[in-house]
Formats: structure tokens, sequence, C-alpha cells
């Protein structure tokens, strides 16, 4: 055993006490002891039963993982991954949108309703009467026509070489004139200036007074041949655009 040697102390001088280790010495030593106690408090007291559950408080390790817990969900929460992304949820959106309007109420659109066409205006003869035309065959087509689309039958008896009829014609002529004999009649004009019997009898069929007849003689008759009017009976109107148009006009209907 080595034995110190003591040495005298100088006179004026205090003796300054040695440290009991040196820090790195002491170091090793808490550290041992900070995770010897860790152990004892995150095992329990060495009094509790086997087997059975710590009362205790947890210890510092316990209450850290704890408290990383939170953590951890709140970064979970906070990840894209754990909720559904933009893409997939209109996706969702998409796939659950309201069919159109014709799946939802089940029918189809209302079809607009049709609308007839308006009947395209009859063939208005030209001036003059054709002396060898079949005015009877004549008549009976006007009058099927008229049964067709619901318009009258006009009957014009005149003579090439009157100027009463002549003036009729060209009245019959005029834009004006022509339309409303397209849109309302169909007429016919037949010959009585010549020698034909079979055309003198169809005037009294249908101007049956008899009597001197002043040309023309105009007859309005339906669809089903019954005469409207006999102008042998009432008188002609005025052979004028006005007069004539009024008479159409009157008639028509």
């Amino acid at each position: 055993m080595t034995s110190r040697i003591l040495r005298p102390v100088r006179a004026g001088r205090t003796a300054r006490p040695r440290s009991a280790a040196p820090l790195g010495a002491r170091l090793p030593l808490v550290a041992a002891a900070v995770f010897a106690a860790g152990l004892c408090a995150a095992c329990g007291p060495s009094s509790g039963s086997a087997g059975s559950a710590s009362p205790t408080t947890a210890g510092p390790s316990t209450q850290a993982l704890a408290a990383a817990a939170p953590s951890a969900s709140a970064t979970t929460e906070a990840s894209p991954s754990a909720s559904a992304s933009p893409s997939a949820s209109a996706t969702a959106q998409a796939s659950s949108s309201p069919t159109p309007s014709r799946t939802q109420s089940g029918s189809a659109a209302p079809k607009p309703a049709r609308t007839s066409a308006a009947p395209a205006p009859a063939r208005v003869p030209g001036p003059g009467y054709d002396s060898s035309a079949d005015a009877q065959k004549q008549i009976d087509a006007a009058l099927a026509a008229a049964k067709a689309d619901g318009r009258t039958v006009l009957l014009d008896f005149g003579a090439n070489w009157c100027g009463n009829c002549k003036a009729a014609d060209k009245v019959f002529a005029q834009p004006q004139t022509a339309a409303i004999l397209g849109a309302s009649y169909h007429l016919v004009k037949i010959d009585i200036g010549g020698n034909s019997s079979a055309n003198s009898a169809l005037l009294r069929k249908y101007s049956p007074s008899g009597g001197t007849y002043t040309m023309p003689v105009l007859v309005v008759v339906n669809s089903s041949g019954k005469v409207r009017t006999d102008t042998h009976a009432t008188g002609n109107p005025s052979l004028t655009a006005d007069g004539i148009n009024a008479f159409l006009r009157k008639w028509a209907s």
C-alpha cells in the first residue's frame, strides 16, 4: 500500500479539497441510474402480483408513447392517402349525378303538333272559251276537286265574241283576283256562243230561270252541285276589279 507524503502547508494558503471524481468518470454512473429507474417505472412495483395489470401510473416511457399516438393519428388524418382523392370524389359524384330529364320523367319530350300545309292554289284558266272542250267532264272534275279541298266551283258561261266576257277575263287575270280564285274556287269556263246543244243544256240546268241571258253568266256551285247564286237571276256585278273581287269574296265561304 503506497503511503502518501504529506507536504507542509505554507503559511497564508488555504488547502482546496479535490473533487471526488472527474466529470467523465461520473457520467456512466448517472446514465446507469436513469436507465434502472426507467425499467422500474415501466414494469411497475415488484410487490404486484403476477398476471394482474399494474394500477400505477405509467412511467415516463409509457407517457411518451401515449403522447406519440395522437401525433401519429393526426398525421394519418392529414395524409392525402387516408381520404378519398379529389378525382375519386368527382368520379363518385359523376356516377351519382341525375340522368337526363328523359330518364327522370320516364317519357320522351312531347313532339310539336303537326300543322297541315295550305293546299296549293287551284289552276285558273286563261282568257277565252274552248268550244271543243267537254264541259260536262270539266264540271265533274271541278266538283270532285271541291269535295277534296273544300273549295267552291265557279261556272263562267260566255262566248269569245262577247265584250263583257273579255272584260271579265281581264279582271280574272289580275294578280289579286287570280289569288282569290286560286285560293277559293275551281273555275270552269263554258262556251255558249257556238252551236253546242250540250253546253246550252248545261246553262239551263244551272240557271233554269230561262229567258234572255246576259253574258257572262256566273254561277257559284258547292261541292255537291247545288247552286248558291246565279247572276242571270241576281244580275252581274260590276265587271271591274272591285266589283268582281267583292262578288268572289262574298261567295267564297
